[in-house]
């Protein structure tokens, strides 16, 4: 069945009624920015045709009840359960801390009881996490009539994955989630929040964009997400600037013979370049010279290798078997320590680019990774 059915058939087994309707909100790929967002910084997301669907509607007592089609137990909690950050654990934390965040908005939030089925991998760097939010958000804005534009609603989601759950992320995951447009990348400015939607077809361009699950998952909340953000926040309080997006390129080597902590320098320049990557691959997109930001994107895995220290040896391998069977350029995406590889590939080429990755993979005796093709599809909404 597809997911909405999954849905709506969840919702009709746990509470014994149809639901009021189904949201969706997808998970994400960033193209190039990573890290940049939590400094200030610029990234360059599209949504993925993968995503989460909430199937929701008024609940009679009162309280929130959820339930997944991925998760053993339900989840139900009332106003007085929500309580303060942290108060709800689990897998249902993402949603409490959607109705907490609204809640401590000012919002009247409506009771409802949510099904959920969700197709977006687990643990893969795809924003799973985002997608929920997002569509948790979208159903509860809609069947409450809650006055919460959509250029306000990424910061909020943000703030329940922050502050309630205690995962430190940036804003982009919940905004390209939130207001990702089929076919475009979405070009955010993460200080601003100004966006701008920038064509990324790719077909037209006899190319595509292979995704690859390393199969090596990861958590933000582990530590090692947060010991990025405290070090890159260090280094720009070393600099006496706001954020390291404060840094221009020309300026990086004056900043980093002011810092005299070499882990610090790393994590500068990474950010600070990666910053410029973003810029350069916007130029390209939208002068149409679509393959020449294949080198940007590999320079990128690069940095993130050396500079942050947030790839592993399965994506490692797999960015080098993408490139060594001709792919314009290849990098890790999302917070590392696991996930997944993007490469840019002519269209056409992605089954002998997946089976050179899965077979090195052999070689190294990795867990077998899984492929497919993106497409950049729409944001959260009403399905």
């Amino acid at each position: 069945m597809s997911l909405t059915a999954n849905a709506t058939a969840a919702f009709g087994e746990a509470y014994g009624a149809d639901p009021a309707g189904l949201w969706a909100a997808p998970g994400r790929v960033n193209l190039i920015g990573e890290h940049t967002d939590y400094n200030d910084g610029f990234v360059l997301p599209f949504a993925l045709p993968q995503r989460t669907v909430a199937a929701a509607g008024p609940s009679p007592d009162g309280r929130w009840h959820v339930c997944s089609t991925l998760a053993p137990e339900p989840v139900s909690f009332g106003t007085e359960d929500v309580g303060e950050p942290g108060a709800v654990t689990g897998w249902g934390a993402y949603v409490a801390g959607v109705v907490w965040a609204l809640l401590d908005a000012g919002f009247e939030v409506p009771p409802v009881r949510i099904a959920l089925d969700s197709d977006v991998p687990l643990g893969s760097g795809l924003s799973s996490s985002a997608a929920l939010e997002s569509a948790v958000l979208t159903a509860l804005v809609d069947l409450g009539g809650l006055d919460l534009p959509l250029e306000k609603r990424p910061a909020l989601a943000q703030r329940a994955e922050n502050v309630y759950v205690g995962a430190p992320t940036g804003i982009m995951d919940q905004s390209a989630s939130i207001r990702c447009q089929d076919g475009k990348a979405l070009f955010l400015d993460c200080r601003s929040y100004e966006v701008e939607q920038i064509p990324f077809d790719l077909a037209a361009a006899g190319l595509a964009i292979l995704v690859i699950n390393s199969n090596a998952p990861h958590q933000h909340v582990d530590g090692e997400y947060g010991a990025r953000r405290k070090s890159c926040e260090a280094a720009a309080a070393a600099l006496g600037v706001r954020a390291l997006r404060d840094v221009p390129v020309s300026g990086l080597p004056d900043a980093l013979a002011r810092l005299d902590d070499d882990v610090m320098r790393r994590r500068t320049r990474h950010i600070v370049t990666e910053n410029q990557r973003v810029l350069d691959t916007v130029s390209l997109l939208g002068e149409g010279r679509v393959r020449e930001i294949g080198p940007l994107l590999t320079a990128s895995h690069a940095s993130m290798r050396d500079d942050f220290e947030i790839t592993v040896a399965q994506v490692d391998v797999a960015v080098e078997a993408a490139l060594a069977t001709g792919a314009y350029g290849a990098r890790m995406t999302g917070g590392g320590f696991g996930g997944c590889v993007l490469a840019l590939i002519d269209a056409g080429r992605a089954e002998e680019t997946a089976a050179a990755v899965a077979a090195a993979y052999e070689k190294h005796g990795f867990t077998a990774p899984t492929s497919w093709v993106a497409v950049a599809g729409p944001g959260a909404g009403r399905v």
